[in-house]
């Protein structure tokens, strides 16, 4: 089974920090990996290809130096290995517009607003890591203890089986 990465990109290091730490808990079945901008993140997500492993949440600022959040899940979007990746806005300065752009071009699926909740980021990545790992593993029974348990049930019920070996 290949592994799993959250990639977070955030060009200010104590927000970033501040970010991994509330993930924490996550990082020993789902590792994150950190840029500071999205030349980094671009590279970050090839190596990640180039390993055989997946991304499957991307928390991005908007605000940096350089492309901007938005345009860095437009891109991502547009390609097939990050496709599918779950994509959160993490900001505290994109506009409407900046915004309506992310919803329609990178299919932002989910807008988090600085300061955040702690428990509320936890929650918003584990519920969107249980729709990745839904939607891409067959084998859902590793990720029971950690993420949403009841959605995974419902949908190794619903496939009628436990795995597709």
């Amino acid at each position: 089974m290949s592994t799993i990465y959250i990639l977070c990109v955030e060009d200010e290091p104590e927000v970033l920090d501040v970010i991994v730490r509330d993930l924490a808990e996550l990082e020993d079945f789902f590792p994150i990996e950190m840029a500071v901008s999205a030349e980094e993140a671009r590279s970050i997500i090839k190596e990640i290809e180039d390993r055989g492993d997946k991304i499957g949440i991307a928390i991005c600022d908007h605000v940096m130096p350089g492309d901007k959040g938005v345009d860095l899940m437009i891109e991502m979007q547009k390609v097939p290995f990050t496709a599918r990746t779950r994509k959160i806005l993490l900001t505290g300065q994109a506009g409407l517009e900046a915004t309506v752009e992310a919803v329609n071009k990178a299919r932002l699926n989910r807008y988090i607003s600085k300061p955040w909740d702690p428990e509320n980021l936890v929650s918003v990545v584990k519920d969107e890591l249980t729709t990745y790992v839904i939607e891409q593993e067959k084998n859902l029974l590793p990720f029971m203890s950690i993420l949403d348990a009841t959605r995974l049930q419902e949908t190794i019920r619903a496939r009628g089986s436990i795995s597709d070996y």
